[in-house]
């Protein structure tokens, strides 16, 4: 398939609408104009990726009515259909999808461009400030995360229980918990989330072998 393949029944649906259509106008792959309304511009392409979605937001600067159009199969959509989607909403472009199979040659509006404004989620944002709050200093570096993966407030919590542990040997939840002045100490425990703790008693816990090698300091290699 070839992008050229899409303009054809992309010329035909707009047609139907009764607007005027001509391709390779200046730097716009289709150009449709109606009297009285903004021209409608749109970026043919065979797969949805960054080139087109910039290319799109330039045209912005020539109509309001800027739109990519990709065949119906693409894979990449198809895929990603909801991430994408919520992007053009926010960029404020349109998606048109085309059917290019013979005798079945249809063009399907998917998104038309609007102004867009993201939900704001109180919950999520309160979650977020949370976790900033509880973190004990600035563990992470920025970008790159470590293969241990991120350094959480929950983490530094079991980390805290797992090097009392490693200290004075199974003990109770109860007494580790007053003793790290930890009120979540026990749930830590009972999940398990790392798999470093294992109930040896009732209410009580000791290491696992992994939560000792996850709590062994490396030694640095000989030079």
């Amino acid at each position: 398939m070839k992008e050229s393949d899409l303009y054809p029944p992309l010329k035909t649906f707009l047609e139907s609408k009764a607007y005027s259509v001509k391709a390779e106008v200046k730097q716009c792959d289709v150009l449709a104009t109606k009297e009285g309304e903004q021209p409608i511009i749109v970026e043919l392409k065979l797969s949805i990726n960054l080139t087109v979605i910039l290319q799109a937001v330039d045209r912005l600067a020539l109509s309001p009515n800027v739109y990519i159009g990709i065949p119906k199969a693409c894979k990449t959509f198809t895929k990603q259909r909801k991430r994408l989607l919520k992007l053009l909403r926010m960029l404020g472009i349109g998606l048109i999808l085309i059917d290019t199979r013979e005798h079945k040659q249809n063009v399907e509006l998917v998104l038309t461009p609007t102004d867009y404004k993201p939900r704001q989620s109180s919950l999520r944002q309160k979650r977020l400030l949370k976790e900033f709050a509880t973190r004990e200093g600035d563990p992470n570096m920025g970008g790159m995360a470590t293969k241990e993966g991120v350094v959480t407030a929950y983490r530094q919590k079991a980390l805290r229980i797992a090097e009392y542990l490693n200290t004075h040997g199974a003990s109770k939840a109860s007494i580790i918990a007053k003793a790290l002045d930890e009120p979540k100490a026990r749930e830590i425990l009972y999940k398990n989330y790392y798999g470093w703790f294992e109930n040896t008693a009732y209410g009580i816990y000791a290491l696992t072998p992994e939560g000792i090698k996850a709590n062994t300091p490396a030694t640095p290699a000989s030079s």
